[in-house]
């Protein structure tokens, strides 16, 4: 798989406008392939682009209609606009979105504006990186999204939550607003390249740190991610993790050196699941997309032929 080219092959062309009580939201996504082949959602985490999915998208696209999107705040989609009115106040617990509660309510608009052109009966396959798994399974335990099969990778689902970073950013949040240049560059450089277990070629690495250390607006988002993921809660839906794995295939891939999500954290949740199972893959941390791109493309490759 040529990760460079079918990156600069695939710009998100779309727009999604969604409508809430509080916001409104612009969400860009692309399509590829023949839309009357299997619907193949890639979700996406923090603090990551739809890029990430680029060297699947379009080997998938052959025999799926692959959709691709960039969640609210994140690459080209910018952060839901707030419409409430004067006078109107907001809880600082709703603007956090800790839960995801809110970027999982835009996801499951986007998949069911999506379903409106698929055949009768079809049900997308759907697989989640990181914050994606939570806004995934949210998605379908409380939106009623129903998918044809699960594939979570490397996923926040299961507390505890928070890394040192996280509780240092939230309880210094102004300070690390006030860094600019070199020195909120590295920050952020660093805490992707501890995502991957093997080094980041120079183009990855510009690629995946780009939105947040280009303007402002990107390191605010930035600092905003670290403060949000210190307060992670999957309160509302881990008690019934297990309706999923009983309604449909579920299996989940996990880097065995994530030093982000612990590999044991995987054994755990496909029993919370009911999963069918758990691949593990050497050689990869949380990034596995990037550490061992062609064993996660095999695994993929399998897990979506034996569920079609």
């Amino acid at each position: 798989m040529d990760t460079s080219s079918s990156s600069s092959t695939i710009k998100l062309n779309q727009t999604f406008h969604h409508s809430t009580a509080l916001f409104e939201y612009q969400i860009r996504w692309i399509s590829l392939g023949d839309a009357a082949s299997p619907p193949l959602i890639f979700v996406h985490g923090t603090p990551w682009t739809s890029q990430v999915w680029h060297s699947y998208a379009l080997p998938l696209s052959r025999y799926f209609h692959v959709y691709l999107f960039d969640n609210p705040g994140f690459g080209d989609s910018p952060l839901g606009k707030p419409v409430w009115g004067e006078g109107e106040t907001v809880s600082d617990e709703v603007l956090l979105d800790a839960d995801l509660a809110r970027q999982s309510e835009v996801f499951a608009a986007l998949y069911k504006f999506w379903a409106q052109g698929w055949r009768q009966g079809s049900k997308a396959h759907v697989v989640a990186h990181d914050h994606g798994g939570l806004m995934s399974l949210r998605a379908y335990l409380l939106h009623g999204c129903d998918y044809g099969s699960l594939c979570l990778i490397d996923v926040v689902a299961l507390g505890p939550f928070g890394q040192p970073l996280f509780k240092l950013v939230a309880e210094n949040k102004a300070v690390f607003e006030a860094l600019t240049g070199p020195v909120f560059e590295g920050v952020v450089e660093s805490y992707i390249r501890d995502a991957a277990h093997k080094g980041l070629d120079g183009e990855t690495m510009e690629m995946l740190k780009r939105p947040w250390v280009a303007s402002e607006n990107g390191r605010k988002g930035f600092v905003r991610q670290m403060v949000q993921a210190n307060s992670r809660s999957t309160e509302d839906v881990e008690g019934r993790y297990h309706e999923v794995g009983e309604k449909i295939p579920v299996r989940i891939i996990w880097g065995k050196e994530d030093k982000w999500i612990p590999v044991e954290t995987a054994e755990r949740l496909k029993e919370k699941l009911h999963a069918k199972d758990v691949v593990v893959i050497e050689g990869a941390g949380h990034l596995v997309m990037y550490d061992e791109e062609g064993k996660l493309g095999v695994e993929l490759g399998w897990w979506l032929n034996n569920v079609v």
